[in-house]
């Protein structure tokens, strides 16, 4: 079978040190599917692992994308969860020290097969095509639990969902507007605001800006600049839920606007499979359908890479074995 794969580390150039390879299919064995992949989705973790970041020259070659859609041999269609954990850990599979992405575990998605663990498969929702599929177990999940699990939000509130246009930014604001919650965002980019309001996007305020009111939700991938000003965006009594650092992790705080305010800061990360259940479930009652921004032939990995690398995507960037 033919695989894509990162030969070697490049903090300056991820597309370049990939390559498709041919490697022989995965041997099943008791507690795990074998899915023949019919589209798997890149993520910004690829190309931090792929720069250095929490991995070891000693790590490559390194497989691509954690997030898989595709059939088991008996044509059942699933989505796969991206972690491999055990949920009997303390605290839970999010909290398992071992837990790894499926593109560091058994060798990622971008492969003509996978092998994964049975409890990670999920049935795909007829609603969704593979391509869209794809994108929910990292980006979307992250977004789902963000807006539910970690940030409590109700129909009616207010969102702040901050750097629209990233893949958890896109999906917060199509989860956040199809719950009923009013949905802000920001973004330096003019193109990009009027993307927001297509997936459901109330209204779009410049990056750092004051805005109109205090939002009672925070979401914050961004880390290093915006966090100040989602700390002052968010009500008293509000939460501020971080789930990311694309900008960096350090971030100046006026702790003042966190204790005297009762402001609740929360870390988020991922999502456990029972929620991933609950998103497909969401997904195929609402209607929601993933916004993909390019699909990409197995053959043209490095090309998906650079897509996603250059900064320009909107909403997911994939790759299809089959394309």
């Amino acid at each position: 079978m033919k695989k894509a794969i990162a030969t070697k580390s490049s903090a300056d150039n991820p597309a370049s040190v990939i390559e498709v390879i041919e490697s022989t299919i995965p041997e099943e064995r008791p507690g795990w599917t074998l899915v023949a992949v019919k589209a798997a989705a890149l993520n910004q973790h690829d190309l931090w692992s792929i720069r250095g970041v929490g991995t070891t020259p000693e790590d490559f070659p390194l497989g691509l994308c954690s997030d898989v859609a595709g059939e088991t041999a008996d044509g059942r269609a699933v989505v796969v969860h991206a972690l491999v954990a055990d949920p009997a850990a303390p605290g839970g599979e999010l909290l398992d020290p071992r837990r790894t992405m499926l593109a560091e575990s058994v060798g990622g998605g971008a492969s003509e097969y996978v092998l994964v663990p049975n409890r990670n498969v999920v049935t795909k929702p007829d609603s969704l095509s593979f391509e869209q599929a794809a994108c929910l177990p990292t980006a979307w999940l992250t977004a789902y639990r963000m807006l539910f699990s970690a940030g409590g939000a109700r129909p009616g509130d207010t969102v702040l969902v901050q750097g629209a246009g990233g893949g958890v930014a896109s999906a917060a604001i199509a989860l956040a507007s199809n719950a009923g919650l009013r949905v802000w965002v920001t973004t330096r980019s003019s193109d990009r605001a009027e993307k927001a309001k297509t997936l459901g996007a109330h209204d779009a305020f410049e990056s750092g800006t004051k805005l109109p009111g205090r939002a009672d939700l925070v979401l914050d991938t961004v880390g290093t600049k915006t966090f100040e000003h989602s700390v002052r965006s968010v009500r008293p009594g509000g939460t501020v839920v971080v789930s990311g650092a694309t900008t960096g992790g350090k971030a100046s705080l006026d702790l003042n606007r966190v204790f005297l305010p009762h402001v609740r800061i929360q870390g988020s990360s991922m999502g456990t499979v029972d929620e991933l259940r609950k998103l497909v479930d969401f997904c195929a009652s609402t209607g929601i359908k993933p916004t993909v921004d390019s699909v990409f032939p197995l053959e043209k990995a490095a090309d998906a890479v650079a897509r996603i690398q250059s900064g320009d995507a909107f909403g997911k960037v994939l790759i299809a074995p089959s394309a």
